[in-house]
């Protein structure tokens, strides 16, 4: 009778609706996440223009040392530093956090801190 929806269905669905209210400008661009079971990618994003300014992912090849001996968490925190610091060189102080429909907690969670440790503000 009803097709249960599955997870990633339900987070696209949360996501489109804060992406209604959330939306990157060129004096506060928008910090997207996206996690996958392995990885986890953040790009500051400019959504008058449609481009990304800047991007970090645990595939960046800046970590290809750094990751090996943290777990999952710690290498979103990592992440989070890594894009905090591209977007201060690129002169980006503010950003609006976009939690990609995940909920804030675990790596979302760590890549923030990191990225506020970093001297972003959200």
């Amino acid at each position: 009778m009803f097709k249960k929806r599955d997870r990633n269905e339900v987070r696209v669905i949360r996501h489109a609706r804060v992406r209604k209210k959330i939306s990157g400008t060129p004096e506060m661009p928008r910090l997207c996440v996206y996690r996958s079971n392995k990885y986890i990618y953040a790009q500051v994003i400019d959504d008058t223009k449609g481009i990304t300014l800047v991007q970090a992912s645990s595939l960046d090849p800046a970590m290809k040392g750094q990751t090996e001996e943290v777990d999952k968490t710690g290498e979103a925190k990592l992440i989070g530093k890594l894009v905090a610091e591209r977007a201060k060189q690129a002169g980006i102080d503010k950003v609006v956090f976009d939690r990609g429909g995940y909920l804030y907690t675990g790596r979302v969670k760590a890549l923030a801190d990191g990225a506020r440790e970093a001297g972003l503000e959200f």
